[in-house]
């Protein structure tokens, strides 16, 4: 991308970068496969010690490969991704999804991963956890940890400002299919906003190629898209069965990188989960009457 940012944007799962500095490489995110990610250490560790492993968000393709940094540098999150690091969602079983990518992206990763219970016990849970926004000056480059919830509750964009660079996990994809499922849309497009006023020429997505600033307005529109669609399903009556069949983004973009299978389902999830939230009951509490103006 630069000099001192590298990224990988062609291989199934995030897009894994580092950052030089003066005083050592600083990680953000992980591969999903396993001999990318031990392959990547190594990589990293030949520009000198780690001083830092940054995740974005807690999605298992951003995280898996913590397992193999273990030990390479302290690991920094937000207390969202702490509280989410590869806990089992009804919807998902990180372990198990990540095993799936293996015969097909990483045949060789299998002999890698050692069972659930070790995995579990070794991981690469975060050695510091903040709140709020955090900012790491580490030899002669700035990293702005910017807490940007909406794809997940502790997203974490990555703004370095000596490099004119965002890392913004998956608040944007690029010219890949957007997930939305269990995301806060609103929260989402604000996060959107606050990236947009930062001085940069360079956004590094969570999936898909690098973009200029430009981008950023993209991916704003196709959420409001998403949300005008549903909207619209809902005001004509439509029910969720049917908001799901019938609204789809699915000729805009492809999927990501090795889940070309999964196009279906997404459109299916992002219109049911959009749609649930455009009919949930909602309640609107009035203070008492002899209570006193706030």
């Amino acid at each position: 991308v630069t000099d001192r940012i590298f990224a990988e944007t062609k291989v199934r799962g995030c897009n894994p970068s580092f950052v030089l500095t003066c005083a050592g490489p600083v990680v953000i995110d992980t591969p999903q496969l396993p001999t990318r990610a031990v392959e990547m250490r190594k990589q990293v560790e030949e520009h000198g010690t780690i001083q830092y492993v940054i995740n974005t968000e807690h999605h298992v393709d951003h995280i898996f490969g913590n397992y193999w940094f273990k030990g390479a540098g302290p690991i920094i999150h937000h207390q969202g991704v702490h509280e989410r690091f590869m806990t089992v969602y009804p919807e998902l079983d990180p372990f198990a999804y990540a095993l799936e990518a293996l015969p097909t992206d990483d045949p060789g990763g299998a002999a890698l991963v050692p069972d659930r219970e070790t995995y579990y016990a070794n991981m690469g849970t975060a050695d510091i956890v903040f709140s709020g926004d955090v900012t790491l000056k580490v030899g002669d480059r700035t990293f702005h940890l910017l807490h940007t919830p909406g794809h997940t509750p502790g997203q974490v964009a990555v703004y370095v400002p000596e490099e004119r660079a965002v890392f913004t996990g998956d608040t944007i994809f690029s010219e890949c299919t957007t997930w939305l499922m269990t995301s806060d849309v609103d929260q989402w497009i604000t996060a959107l906003d606050r990236i947009r006023a930062l001085d940069i020429d360079h956004v590094i997505p969570g999936h898909g190629p690098v973009q200029g600033k430009a981008y950023l307005a993209t991916q704003r529109s196709f959420m409001l898209e998403w949300k005008a669609a549903v909207a619209m399903a809902v005001a004509k009556g439509w029910t969720r069965e049917e908001t799901m069949a019938r609204v789809t983004f699915a000729e805009r973009y492809p999927v990501d990188i090795g889940q070309e299978y999964m196009m279906d389902y997404i459109q299916e999830r992002n219109a049911g989960a959009l749609y649930d939230k455009f009919t949930a009951p909602t309640t609107t509490s009035y203070p008492a009457k002899d209570a006193p103006p706030r």
